[in-house]
């Protein structure tokens, strides 16, 4: 039987600005906005009712991408290469793509996550935008001895 990984990809909510002399001084500690935990939450239930309960969350370290992650009320792990200056390899790296047994889920930042997209379904690390809050869901999939990667969905929380 042909094997397939679904690889979820994340961006945060919206977040506070990083803003010299402010309380917010560390990119890393910025916390969502009361929109960016309304999009978090919309994102999280339409998720909650697609994902399987084996699938395996990722976070990045930053407090912004925790707080979107929080809001699934799943438990994830925190992974420092999926941090706001994290690479394509790094991530894939993390979520064994395409052969883990599980679908994951990368909770992240741009451009590292529009960047995978492009990657994954055109071969070039292009900077594709990706919406605070919304996601892209790729699925890589066997046909004929070659690994395929098609795009399974795209969901951005305004729409839900």
């Amino acid at each position: 039987m042909p094997q397939k990984m679904d690889l979820i990809l994340w961006r945060h909510a919206e977040a506070l600005e990083l803003r010299d002399g402010s309380e917010i001084g560390d990119d890393l500690a910025r916390p969502l906005t009361p929109k960016g935990e309304r999009q978090a939450q919309r994102m999280a239930t339409w998720l909650n009712r697609h994902l399987t309960a084996g699938t395996r969350i990722l976070a990045s370290p930053a407090r912004r991408t925790q707080q979107t992650a929080q809001a699934l009320d799943r438990r994830f792990k925190t992974v420092p290469a999926l941090a706001p200056d994290g690479t394509v390899e790094g991530l894939l790296a993390v979520a064994r793509w395409p052969g883990s047994r599980e679908p994951v889920l990368v909770v992240g930042h741009q451009p590292t996550l529009g960047m995978t997209a492009g990657y994954l379904l055109t071969g070039d690390a292009q900077p594709w935008p990706l919406r605070k809050g919304a996601l892209i869901w790729l699925r890589a999939r066997e046909r004929d001895g070659k690994t395929q990667v098609v795009l399974h969905g795209a969901m951005a929380p305004d729409l839900l």
